[in-house]
């Protein structure tokens, strides 16, 4: 843009101070083609996170504890960038069934203002193939983190299941994945079907599944405890392991 603009401006000057205009008319005594080129390869660098509300951007997600740093994305062509860690606040035990919903993604924009989002998993497939794939999960038994509990009733939350409602993908790629399950059930220690995936010929670029939007963050993951299940005066922790396979999703 600059070269362009300088140019115009010396032409003008020229033609200014001379006071001379001079039709010229060229006849085409020969042509040559040339070309072009670039050739892309497959990505190993890591990806960003990403605003679940404005896929343009990037983001710093925190964990729902900030002294524990967010794990980094994985590396290669075909990664996970991040996973929200799901928290559903200090409830009273209870004999009756309860359902609690996890507290909204928190994260701070480039300029660093703190904002909230719906909780959210972020794939990237930089491949070049649009080979497709399948991002799935499976979570661990709610288990008491007091090692004095080893052993007694209430030391894993039975019967505790979890619910990814809402999903939606989010992305600002031209293919990006075409595959989503709107609510998945999550029984512990069983693998989920494919939360979110991509079909043959879809999935470049970066895709999140948002678990709810702006106005449904933070009732959209739901923890469903039995009022029947022992419970402790404890912390309680499950592990939630996404997988992402390159099977293309169906």
């Amino acid at each position: 843009m600059k070269k362009i603009t300088l140019y115009t401006t010396a032409l003008l000057a020229t033609m200014i101070a001379t006071g001379v205009a001079t039709t010229v008319s060229a006849d085409e005594v020969a042509s040559y083609g040339a070309y072009g080129s670039i050739k892309y390869t497959p990505s190993a660098s890591v990806t960003d996170p990403i605003d679940p509300l404005n896929p343009t951007q990037p983001v710093i997600p925190e964990n729902p504890d900030p002294t524990i740093p967010v794990v980094p994305g994985t590396p290669g062509p075909l990664s996970i960038d991040f996973a929200s860690s799901f928290d559903f606040g200090t409830q009273e035990i209870t004999s009756v069934d309860k359902v609690y919903n996890a507290a909204a993604q928190k994260y701070k924009d480039a300029a660093g203002n703190a904002k909230t989002g719906p909780n959210y998993v972020q794939v990237t497939d930089n491949r070049g193939s649009l080979a497709g794939w399948g991002l799935t999960v499976k979570v661990s038994d709610f288990a008491s983190t007091d090692a004095a509990t080893a052993g007694k009733a209430g030391e894993i939350l039975e019967g505790a299941k979890v619910y990814l409602t809402n999903a939606s993908i989010v992305s600002a790629s031209k293919t990006p994945a075409d595959k989503v399950k709107a609510i998945t059930t999550l029984d512990p220690n069983v693998q989920s079907d494919v939360v979110m995936g991509a079909t043959d010929g879809n999935g470049a670029g970066t895709s999140l599944v948002d678990f709810g939007s702006d106005t449904t963050k933070d009732s959209s993951v739901k923890l469903e405890v039995p009022g029947a299940s022992t419970k402790l005066a404890s912390d309680y922790k499950a592990t939630m392991t996404w997988s992402l396979s390159d099977t293309p999703a169906n």
